[in-house]
């Protein structure tokens, strides 16, 4: 019997209410359970669970809804209890913070009067309301919220770039400015290689390296992952290299970009030559044959961080990074077993792997999705399950483990499956321990496997910090332990799962030629120059939990305790908004 809960006037984040349907739905004699905010979109994600009803009609968008389908009434007592219970664990754990909490912007600014940076992360359908308020006040924007409408991304940017500001996203995941992690960022030391990137994954995947390898990053700008595209036109990536260019603390400059639009693309690199430092760059789905200038083109992420770093040291740049040995002794597969699934949490390590898989099949390095997978042929897929196709009223899979264990047992189950490949990502906003959390779904689909008389192979990366929260080494041991073959980083991952089911990467020997010399203005504004001069100090504008990076980091921070205007009726807040 489906039974609804609605609870008037009690806005919680989503990211809370996601990870408290996942516990509830663990509750004994439970069929199924949500928990949402009643907005309109979040009626639908209902619908589709089958847990629609007229009482969850009725409610509007700031009232909580708690939908369970259970065997009895006493189940769903219990539910509502625990519901209480977590939620009011929240408050407590929140109101135990060095921060203050206040409930407008204008407090905010009282409160924080040197605030130079806003960090938000609202439901989509307000983020760019609040990003054009930071705006107004001066803030640079650092936008975590997604299902921003590209219209209102060219508009936010344009805006600021006319005012001398910088917005980073929306859809941005990462940064670490000043040292200090932004939203999902691992703890990498401070030091002279500074990184811009339409890319949430591929920042995090190469400032770790860089970390690991001894040397620090300085600034870690992300752009939001829509940048690089036509409509944009890279208007915070240029922003951003300038701001490098102009920052004495970077010797090193490193450019990540998912696939971008190749006129964009080209105008980044023309505005590339015109900087007096040596860059990096990675343009995912290109295989470069050569470094040009004072540009040098890497293939993989891994190939990212290492040409920077022997940059940074004046070291002589090596003809190939890529070249190793990824052998596996005593492979044994059965025949027709010879498929490769990559199930990533992080998007950029899934193009990546995507890239290297359909070079090493002789179909080139352009990737496309199709269907939900970042790659699928001849047995082999690729899936990012970050992607919005698997996220619709769930949390990321960063913080949640359901969704790929899930993929990981199916994929266990496919007779052709012979190598597993998966990223561990660390850092603040991910799971505390995803290695014991994953564990328990791969151990029983290599023992499904080995019942049928198939070895299944596991291969992975975990990319972090040993200052990381979640214990890097430690998350390696237990992999090990578990008989999972665990790598230095994706790209090695992957060419270790091609090298068992027989298939390896042709890579290029770069040469070095000259550049055309371009004579572009780098000069930047001055709040562009103070930002990256200066301490972030942040409103945080949403999710109670990015505040942790910050005062971990001894990071100046005043917490916006959002709530939608109007109760979240749309009608109102239109009218309400028009009036301002």
């Amino acid at each position: 019997m489906i039974h609804t809960i609605i609870k008037k006037n009690s806005y919680q984040d989503s990211i809370n209410l996601m990870l408290l349907t996942n516990e509830l739905s663990a509750v004994e004699g439970v069929n199924k359970v949500q928990v949402m905010m009643a907005t309109p979109a979040n009626k639908d994600i209902f619908k589709g669970a089958g847990l629609h009803t007229e009482e969850l009609e009725g409610a509007e968008s700031n009232d909580m809804a708690i939908v369970v389908d259970a065997e009895s009434k006493e189940k769903v007592d219990e539910v509502v209890e625990r519901a209480e219970q977590y939620l009011k664990d929240q408050s407590i754990s929140g109101g135990q913070q060095s921060f203050e909490t206040v409930r407008t912007w204008d407090k905010a600014e009282k409160t924080l009067p040197n605030a130079n940076m806003a960090l938000i992360s609202v439901p989509g359908q307000y983020a760019a309301e609040e990003g054009h308020a930071a705006l107004d006040r001066g803030l640079h924007v650092f936008m975590f919220s997604d299902n921003v409408p590209m219209e209102d991304e060219v508009a936010l940017k344009k805006k600021a770039h006319e005012k001398g500001l910088l917005v980073m996203g929306p859809d941005c995941g990462t940064g670490i400015i000043d040292g200090i992690p932004m939203a999902f960022a691992n703890v990498v030391d401070k030091g002279r290689i500074g990184i811009v990137g339409a890319s949430g994954t591929g920042i995090q995947e190469v400032s770790s390296i860089i970390d690991r390898m001894g040397e620090g990053v300085s600034h870690a700008i992300g752009t939001g992952g829509r940048d690089l595209k036509d409509p944009v036109g890279a208007i915070t990536m240029m922003d951003g290299i300038k701001a490098l260019e102009n920052h004495s603390q970077t010797d090193v400059i490193a450019i990540i970009s998912k696939p971008p639009a190749k006129e964009v693309r080209d105008e980044v690199v023309e505005l590339l030559h015109s900087v007096s430092k040596p860059v990096v760059t990675i343009f995912l789905g290109e295989k470069p044959e050569q470094h040009e200038g004072n540009v040098y083109q890497a293939y993989t992420l891994a190939e990212t961080a290492h040409i920077a770093v022997d940059l940074l040291k004046g070291n002589d740049i090596k003809e190939d990074y890529n070249a190793g040995d990824y052998s596996v002794e005593g492979v044994s597969l059965k025949e027709g077993q010879n498929a490769v699934k990559g199930l990533f949490s992080g998007g950029t390590l899934a193009s990546e792997t995507a890239v290297l898989l359909s070079d090493a099949l002789g179909l080139g390095t352009q990737i496309t999705n199709e269907e939900g997978y970042v790659f699928k042929k001849e047995g082999h897929e690729v899936v990012d399950l970050g992607d919005d196709k698997y996220t619709q009223g769930k949390p990321h899979p960063m913080i949640d483990p359901e969704t790929r264990a899930k993929f990981i047992e199916q994929a266990a189950q496919d007779e052709k499956t012979a190598v597993i490949v998966l990223d561990f990502v660390l850092g603040y906003g991910s799971h505390e321990d995803m290695a014991s959390a994953l564990l328990p779904a791969i151990e029983k689909g290599v023992a499904h496997a080995k019942s049928e008389g198939r070895e299944l192979y596991v291969v992975a990366s975990v990319c972090g910090t040993t200052n990381d929260p979640q214990d890097y080494q430690g998350h390696i041991k237990r992999l090990r332990e578990a008989g999972i073959i665990v790598k230095d980083n994706n790209n090695e991952a992957v060419r270790t799962a091609l090298s068992i089911v027989g298939l390896e990467v042709d890579d290029v020997k770069k040469a070095h030629v000259d550049a055309p010399a371009t004579n572009k203005d780098l000069s930047v504004s001055e709040q562009i120059q103070s930002f990256v001069n200066d301490r972030p100090s942040v409103i945080n504008v949403g999710l109670k939990s990015f505040t942790d990076a910050l005062v971990n980091n001894n990071a100046q921070v005043v917490q916006y305790d959002w709530r939608p205007i109007a109760g979240g009726n749309e009608k109102m807040r239109k009218i309400l908004s028009l009036l301002k």
